[in-house]
């Protein structure tokens, strides 16, 4: 079983920037954020396919403000979200699949960490 424990959640205001770091046990091919706000469903932010070479997507909503990226030596899943706006306020989730090409559906992610809150005030 794949372990995730996400960290770097906190406040900031409208404009700021925060780094989420998700700490895994083991490699897996593919990595993602998703995102839950109160009442909306889990969405995902960005993904990221690792083989034999790196696949990174973003979300429209995020793309050109956060950045998604993995350090192995690490083993640290992170992201970088610059220019975080109100509609950001979520709990953010780390979440890894086996499969070798990354889905966008968090039914396709067997495993996940425990989440951490965002929160950008305006």
């Amino acid at each position: 079983q794949v372990h995730l424990v996400e960290s770097g959640g906190g406040s900031v205001e409208d404009g700021g920037s925060l780094r989420l770091s998700c700490e895994y046990s083991d490699n897996s091919r593919c990595m993602a954020w998703f995102r839950q706000a109160p009442g909306k469903e889990r969405e995902v932010v960005a993904t990221l396919e690792d083989g034999a070479f790196t696949i990174t997507r973003e979300a429209d909503s995020v793309r050109g403000r956060f950045t998604i990226s993995k350090d192995s030596a690490q083993k640290t899943l992170n992201l970088q979200m610059n220019r975080l706006k109100p509609a950001d306020t979520a709990t953010y989730y780390c979440a890894a699949d086996q499969s070798p090409r990354c889905q966008d559906s968090p039914q396709s992610f067997p495993y996940w960490g425990q989440g951490t809150q965002v929160t950008v005030s305006s």
